[in-house]
């Protein structure tokens, strides 16, 4: 018995990686920007949308993952095969075009960590975190690129201390996450519209199904791997969490309003301590890291996919041309945007977000489709519950997204 537990840790090690990092790389500095606004302005009263958001992104990614393992081919793949190079290069539009807003807010949250903690100017740190992420990822092989990205993804226990130092009323956080309330208002429905699509980033989707690719992942490894998409998304929910309760335990009650996450880390300092600022500045510095290297990997392996080519971290520049290219080429652009003087750097953390829950209505009722046909997924394709989840979750979106067009036109 014990040899089959050791045998059972063994297989779930070996297919960790997927889930834990599309799902940690919400909390990019888009994403604790959206927190901290939502903790800032309402603080416990819209935690619910947060616990609603995780939910959705437990069912899309384990659909992503199963997607990806019992086909062995990404989302752009499996979308131009079934439905013509047209809708391909429309999800690709949208895709790229989500990613690369996403990008900008990763390349503006390291402007944001190093200034916050280092005083290092933008026009140093951006160039040195481009070209840093880009070699990481681009000159090592599979393996070792995964297992640094993974321990990156530990700096998101200062989220949690953050939170812990500052005090927390859990009572009325707990009854902010099971009690759904809402004001009617524009300000408060973005702010939920962009907690739902931070929380559940279309370029997640198109990388947790090519990386389970990548990763040469079996239909046997599927149970391990949903263990692997569980934990990502309920830590991604869990440090929303604390970012939430640390803002609301300090800024919301004493009035103060930030506009993004180096705000927040800045009017922490006088309220909950020296200690918590600092923890909240390096969280952010290691998600826009984290962040900044997996979304160019999540456009390339799409853009790759939508036009038949080679989309391996293992293969060569020769080998992948269009994919290495692809990485380069959004990077430079990502980076390149937030260089530019006077570039609003607070719209592009939080508004991408929005334009993000917008941008899902494109992918998802492709991504469910996939997932109802038995011809292409045999006895693993959504079954009653499966398409009632999907449903549901679609159905939260497009509501959210109408409702926040409707008061924004009123």
């Amino acid at each position: 018995r014990s040899l089959l537990r050791i045998g059972g840790l063994a297989a779930l090690l070996a297919v960790v990686g997927p889930g834990v990092l599309a799902g940690l790389s919400d909390d990019d500095p888009a994403g604790i920007a959206t927190y901290s606004i939502l903790g800032a302005r309402y603080g416990y009263e819209l935690i619910w949308v947060l616990v609603v958001s995780t939910a959705a992104l437990i069912v899309f990614h384990e659909l992503g993952v199963r997607l990806g393992v019992v086909t062995g081919k990404g989302l752009l793949t499996l979308v131009r095969e079934h439905f013509g190079a047209r809708r391909a290069r429309l999800v690709l539009a949208a895709l790229v075009l989500a990613n690369t807003g996403t990008l900008c807010a990763e390349f503006a949250g390291v402007v944001a960590g190093t200034e916050l903690l280092f005083g290092i100017s933008r026009y140093v740190s951006v160039p040195l975190a481009a070209i840093g992420v880009s070699v990481l990822v681009l000159r090592e092989n599979f393996h070792r690129v995964e297992h640094f990205l993974l321990a990156l993804s530990s700096v998101f226990v200062a989220y949690v201390a953050a939170g812990i130092l500052a005090h927390p009323d859990w009572g009325a956080a707990a009854k902010g996450a099971i009690v759904p309330s809402i004001p009617l208002t524009r300000d408060a429905l973005l702010v939920a519209v962009a907690t739902v699509g931070t929380t559940l980033a279309p370029w997640g989707l198109a990388f947790i199904q090519s990386y389970a690719v990548d990763k040469r992942l079996r239909v046997e490894d599927l149970r391990y791997e949903r263990v692997d998409v569980v934990v990502g998304a309920v830590l991604t929910g869990v440090i929303g969490l604390f970012v939430v309760v640390a803002c609301a335990a300090t800024l919301h009650v004493h009035g103060i309003d930030v506009n993004d996450a180096r705000d927040a880390a800045t009017a922490l300092e006088p309220l909950a301590g020296d200690a918590a600022a600092t923890l909240f500045g390096l969280g952010f510095l290691g998600a826009a890291l984290l962040a900044a290297a997996i979304v160019p990997l999540s456009t390339a392996y799409s853009i790759s996919e939508a036009f038949g080519r080679k989309a391996d971290l293992d293969d060569s520049f020769e080998e992948a041309r269009a994919f290495y290219l692809s990485f380069g080429a959004v990077t430079a652009v990502g980076a390149g945007l937030v260089l530019i003087p006077g570039v609003p750097l607070i719209q592009i953390l939080f508004l991408s977000q929005a334009l993000n829950a917008v941008l899902l209505l494109v992918l998802l009722p492709f991504i469910r489709r996939l997932g109802r046909d038995p011809e292409l997924m045999g006895e693993h394709a959504l079954g009653r519950w499966g398409r009632l989840a999907t449903g549901i979750g679609l159905a939260v979106i497009v509501i959210s997204v109408l409702a926040l067009a409707v008061l924004a036109v009123a």
